[in-house]
Formats: structure tokens, sequence, C-alpha cells
């Protein structure tokens, strides 16, 4: 092969069959180029520059790529006051730091990453004319979110350099950075670009190019589950919004989520996963949330979503149970799984608790069965009355237990239920008889899709859990989660769910139901 005359002197070389860059990531004193000054833009600048590399911003706009450079220059002044950034290190980066008026100054940058608008064809018009002024090892980067990396370098003379880097808003804070391969990627050119985000702090991830990555992928459920039971009028907004962060330990509700995201924007990636994946029930979107962006209400930016955001609205409260008397004695039946931390949670709170063998539920005095979610209904019990509860991250933390139960049961039974709760210093709600309550079913479709796209080899168990962790700010990776309630039970739970609305978008997957046997075969041997 001959040698080629827009490779670099002292650079880390092409791979093997010249398709691409080799070696470890790049180094400081390489030139890091970004296209688009949008937020994104700016803040993957601001990180690069602080990182060591000279920076070099490029916007179509005219002006635009100088105003940018302000802008980062405002953000390392913040950083100093702060305390975050030395004096020297912002004037020496701000000397690192230039705008480029023409596609042509990016000709000595070793990476070069898009952030411009989400559409094809202006990201493919706009690396086909960088391939031809950057040299040809140079690692080519779209900080894309929904469009896929093999299409956007599809018509590259080189597409083994191109890869996927994947912030996250705001760059600068948030440490995940997806890694995405595309078709044609070499896998130097993905551990270059791996190798680098390490090298400035990031946590990075490997995945192959699939709709919605990893984050965007697997968290599908964190709204769809809620939106489910919402239009089933099981519960309203505000008090799923709780039920997921009070009892599931998430950040933030899927409501409240949504409307500072935008609904627009939140229910486009959604319908865009879900038209990629060729309209899978597992990813279908919601109507209601259609309906809400129809009707105009967008979220904070527009003043109102799923709740109202102007001066003065108040927000609607999570139903929240009356306060009712504790049972003196309760009977705890067998092995409660992941709830079995209540049996002493009950116990501190003075009540007695008396243990029996069983299959995992709670004996009240009124006859009534209290039993963790298992995706059936109360009302399909006709010679006993069952109170299901949630599932919760941390028993001992949560700050709520949600109930649910049919009509007709025992108002004394489910007195008994919120008092024996609220005696734990729980906030109780009760909600409609909906299989898979709140919690659960969300938990057991994340680790579904998280357990499928293992299965499927888009990333590593270990990366999904990571990126989901960092990305969207779980309290625990979907995997991980599922382990320490138990496979097999999510897998029943999810058939159960199946079995009571049989469209597949509850099947259990491959992945996630040979994690069952896996778990039933160590139990036995």
């Amino acid at each position: 092969m001959t040698a080629n005359a827009n490779v670099r002197p002292g650079s880390d070389g092409l791979s093997a069959d010249g398709s691409g860059p080799s070696g470890p990531g790049i180094g400081p004193g390489s030139t890091v180029a970004v296209v688009g000054t949008g937020t994104m833009g700016q803040g993957i600048a601001q990180v690069a520059l602080v990182a060591g590399h000279p920076v070099r911003l490029y916007d179509s706009a005219p002006g635009r790529a100088a105003e940018a450079v302000a802008a980062v220059a405002g953000r390392l002044d913040r950083l100093v006051e702060k305390g975050r950034l030395g004096k020297e290190d912002r004037d020496a980066a701000l000397a690192r730091l230039h705008a480029a008026d023409e596609l042509t100054g990016l000709a000595d940058a070793a990476l070069v990453v898009e952030a411009i608008v989400e559409r094809l064809d202006v990201k493919q018009g706009l690396f086909a004319e960088l391939e031809g002024i950057v040299a040809e090892d140079a690692v080519l980067a779209t900080n894309t979110s929904s469009l896929s990396v093999t299409a956007i370098a599809g018509g590259l003379r080189l597409p083994g350099r191109f890869v996927g880097m994947h912030f996250f808003n705001p760059a600068p804070l948030l440490p995940l950075v997806e890694v995405v391969s595309g078709f044609a990627t070499d896998p130097a050119a993905a551990t270059r670009a791996y190798e680098t985000a390490k090298r400035w702090g990031k946590t990075p991830v490997r995945c192959t190019d699939t709709p919605g990555f990893i984050v965007n992928r697997v968290a599908r459920p964190f709204y769809a589950e809620a939106l489910r039971v919402f239009e089933e009028g099981a519960a309203d907004p505000a008090t799923i919004d709780a039920a997921l962060r009070e009892s599931g330990g998430f950040r933030m509700g899927p409501f409240e989520l949504t409307d500072l995201i935008g609904q627009d924007v939140n229910e486009a990636v959604t319908r865009s996963v879900w038209e990629a994946f060729y309209q899978d029930p597992k990813f279908t979107p919601s109507l209601a949330q259609r309906r809400l962006v129809e009707s105009g209400r967008l979220g904070r930016k527009s003043g109102h979503g799923w709740f109202p955001y102007a001066d003065g609205a108040e927000r609607p409260e999570p139903h929240t149970a009356a306060p009712e008397e504790a049972p003196a004695r309760i009977t705890v039946r067998g092995d409660l799984g992941p709830a079995q931390p209540l049996a002493g949670l009950f116990e501190r709170a003075g009540v007695e608790v008396r243990r029996k063998k069983g299959d995992g539920f709670v004996d009240l005095p009124s006859g009534v069965r209290l039993a963790l979610v298992d995706g059936e209904t109360s009302f399909e019990y006709h010679q006993e009355q069952i109170v299901y509860f949630d599932l919760a991250h941390d028993y001992e933390k949560a700050e709520r237990i949600v109930l649910s139960a049919r009509e007709g049961i025992s108002p004394q039974g489910l007195a008994e239920a919120v008092g024996l709760f609220q005696a734990a210093g729980k906030k109780v709600s009760v909600i409609g008889d909906v299989p898979g309550m709140i919690v659960a079913r969300t938990v057991a479709m994340l680790a579904d899709l998280a357990a499928d796209a293992v299965e499927r080899g888009v990333a590593t168990a270990e990366d999904v859990d990571t990126a989901m962790r960092l990305g969207v700010n779980y309290p625990a990776g979907p995997l991980e989660w599922a382990a320490r309630v138990g496979h097999r039970p999510t897998v029943s739970l999810l058939r159960a769910l199946h079995e009571r609305y049989p469209t597949g978008r509850y099947a259990p997957g491959l992945g996630l139901v040979r994690r069952a046997y896996a778990e039933e075969a160590e139990e036995a041997g």
C-alpha cells in the first residue's frame, strides 16, 4: 500500500486495510473540531478544550462560530468563579479556541464532532464535504441521538473512520458518552473515540448502531408504562410520578420529565424508535401523549404540559391516603422476596409479626391478604380478597408505597393495609386495580428491553446498566435490578401482563427468559 499524502506525520496512522484510523485515543495536543454551535456543540467544545485540545468551532450561519467562542469563554469564566478552573488554565484554554469561517479551516483536525440539525441529508452532505478536507486518519464523529450512524456514513469513501459519539446534555456535566459503531465502522476508530472520551473524563460505553442506541432504546418503557397506567384510568400523572420517584427511586417521574424535555421532542423520539423497529408493539407510542402534543401543551416551554407552569399555577398533588390505624398484629407467610425487609419495618413500628410457612404474602386481621404485585389483578380472586403493593427500589428508604385493590374490597382490610405502611413511616397511594401496577411493570419492561439489547449484541450487560444509570440517572441498571428482584419473578410478571394484554408488548424476550432459566438452574444446582 502506498503512503497517503493526507496522513499527518507522527499520526497514529490507518488500520491494516486502510479503511480507518487506529491507535489509542486522540492526544491532547491534537486539534478537535466541532461543527454546529448550539448548546450541544458549545458543550462538547468546552469538554475538549478543558481536556487540553486546540478547538476549532464552525457553523454554517455567518457569525455564529464567533458568537459560540464568546459563549464558551463565558462558560469558562463561570467555572473560574466557582473555583472549578484556575485563571491560568482558563487563559490557556481560550488561547486554544478559535472560530473557523470556512470548513477548510478544520483541515488540521484529528477529530471532527458534528452537532447540527437532526436531518440525514444535511449530515450526509456535511461529512461528504469534510472528507475532502481533513486528513484520512482523522476520526469523523456524529453526535446524533436519533439517526442511523450507518446511514450518515453510507456515502463516504472511507466509512471505516466514522463513528457516533452521543453526548448527553449538558455535555460538560453528564458523564455518559455512547460510542456507536455503524455497520462499516472500523473497530480501531471506535476504540479511538472511546479512549478519547475517557481522556476527557467521560464514561464511554460501546454499542452497535441500533435505533435509539442504548439509552433511548431501553428507556422507552419508563414513559410508556406510566402513560399506559394513566390511559387505563388507574392513576393520575402526579400520583404516577410520585410512585416512581418516592417508591421506585427514580430522580424524576415520567410526566414531569417529559414536560421538561418537551412533549413534542419525547413523542418524536418514541415514534422514531417505534417506526425504526417496524412498529414493534414493545415501542408503541401513546395516544394520550399524541393528543397532548396536538393540543399545543408541550410542557415547560409552552407553559403547560401534563402540569401547569404559569406563574402562580398550582401543581396537582399525588393521591395520598388519609391516616388509618395500623393492625396490632399480622402474619407473614413465607418469603416476601424483594419485599422481605418490610417484615422488619413493621416490627420496628410496633406491629406484632408472626411468621408461618406460605407462598409469600401477609395476612391481615380482617382476612384480607397483602401481596407483592405479580402481574395479576385483585378482581380475579373471587374466594379471597387481595390488596397488592407495588415494587420499591429500597423498601427501607422508600417514602411512598402504592397499593392496588378492586372495587368492593373490604374497607376494613384496605384500611389495615394503609395503616400498616403508614405505621412504618410511608405515605400511601391507592390506585386502581391495574395489572403490574406502576413501578413493577416499568422495571420489568426496562429489564426486558435491556436483556434484549444484550441478547442482540447491541452492548454488554455492564455497558447497558452503566448507560442507564449515568445517562438517565436510574437508581440501578435494569439488569442489576432484575437480578435483585429475580429473573424468574420478572419473567412471570411479564407473562401475566402478556396474558392480560395479548398484543406482544409484554411477551418476555429471549434474553430475559435465558436469564430466568439460568437463575433456576443455579438455584437447583
